[in-house]
């Protein structure tokens, strides 16, 4: 990348007046306004919303050093997510492209694009009218997974035959704690088929641990990504919230609308 203008690319989409227009408004992650590029006479017109980052940054060498600092990641992240955002909240069909995604010039970024023209339409074409909404199953913090179950405090037990007393008290509430956890999984896949009746594709990605999980109370036991047509989402939301009203130890979040990112390809970034 020594072209004193690379540019980063956030998002493919259909040029349209309203497409353009929003992104005329935006600006990026290096504080650079966001405009459309693509093959000028292509039919129907397809376009990647990109911004002209400095070379100093984001040339190979900067880049690479740049994901290694979490701080910088994290800016990079919200900026990018931004972007995306706004572009969808236009009401235009989205799919957002790989984090980091930075090509030499302009010019190689229209080629890139009209290299893989029939594949960016027909993901458009699948995704227009659809949003992303998540979906995150919780079990309440006081019931764990079997072999994660606490063991009770050796002080509760007095007096003879402490020892035998001390291992029926820890065998009734392993017990209770697996038919709690037990009838937690079977909520939690009734709400999951649910959420899939109501969608029309599904994504299961992997259970948050550790700081991954955030604040979030008890153990997540499902974090899935749903597709759902636009008219629909209020919908999928109360009807998904209400699979888990009055279930003992269960908890359930649902977040978006989204740009639908677990339902788009991305493609490669430039070597």
């Amino acid at each position: 990348m020594t072209d004193s203008h690379p540019v980063y690319a956030y998002a493919v989409l259909r040029r349209t007046p309203e497409a353009t227009a929003v992104a005329a408004q935006l600006r990026g992650l290096a504080g650079e306004p966001i405009h459309l590029v693509g093959p000028p006479t292509a039919t129907p017109p397809l376009a990647f919303a990109v911004g002209r980052v400095p070379s100093a940054d984001y040339g190979d060498a900067p880049l690479r050093a740049h994901l290694d600092d979490l701080d910088r990641m994290e800016s990079t992240v919200r900026s990018h997510h931004a972007v995306v955002s706004a572009l969808a909240a236009s009401g235009a069909a989205v799919l957002p492209l790989r984090l980091a995604t930075v090509y030499r010039d302009e010019a190689e970024a229209r080629e890139a694009l009209d290299t893989r023209r029939a594949y960016f339409l027909s993901l458009l074409d699948r995704l227009t009218g659809h949003v992303e909404l998540g979906v995150k199953i919780y079990a309440t913090p006081d019931i764990t997974p079997p072999e994660a179950a606490p063991e009770p405090a050796r002080d509760t037990v007095t007096g003879l035959g402490v020892g035998r007393a001390y291992l029926a008290i820890r065998r009734r509430r392993h017990r209770r704690n697996e038919e709690a956890w037990r009838a937690v999984v079977q909520a939690a896949a009734r709400l999951t088929e649910t959420a899939g009746a109501l969608a029309v594709d599904r994504v299961a990605h992997t259970p948050e641990r550790g700081s991954l999980a955030g604040s979030a109370p008890g153990t997540n036991m499902g974090n899935d990504a749903y597709l759902v047509p636009r008219e629909r989402v209020d919908a999928f939301r109360t009807g998904v919230l209400a699979a888990a009203r009055g279930v003992p130890g269960l908890r359930v979040e649902v977040t978006g609308p989204w740009a639908p990112y677990s339902f788009a390809l991305q493609p490669e970034p430039a070597a």
